[in-house]
């Protein structure tokens, strides 16, 4: 079972330390962003007993109890452009 709750609100109660660094981490870097992120909202899912959260941008944070730590990954860019290319 797993819950949502908006952008910049607080998360659960009950979420590993690091995982909660990581959330604030990528709320941080998003107030820098020009793009209305107001109606984001995270999605936490708990997979074989651990934390999965997702943002509507399709940023996802995952937890390894092993290492007590949280990978942030970041959604792909995509450029349509041919001018974009570097």
């Amino acid at each position: 079972m797993g819950t949502r709750w908006p952008l910049g609100h607080p998360a659960p109660a009950g979420l590993p330390h690091v995982v909660e660094i990581a959330i604030r981490a990528v709320e941080e870097d998003l107030t820098a962003l020009a793009e209305d992120s107001s109606a984001w909202r995270w999605t936490l899912t708990w997979l074989e007993g651990n934390p999965v959260l997702e943002l509507d941008n399709g940023t996802i944070i995952r937890y390894d109890p092993g290492e007590d730590s949280a990978t942030i990954t970041q959604p792909s860019i995509v450029l349509d452009d041919e001018d974009d290319w570097i």
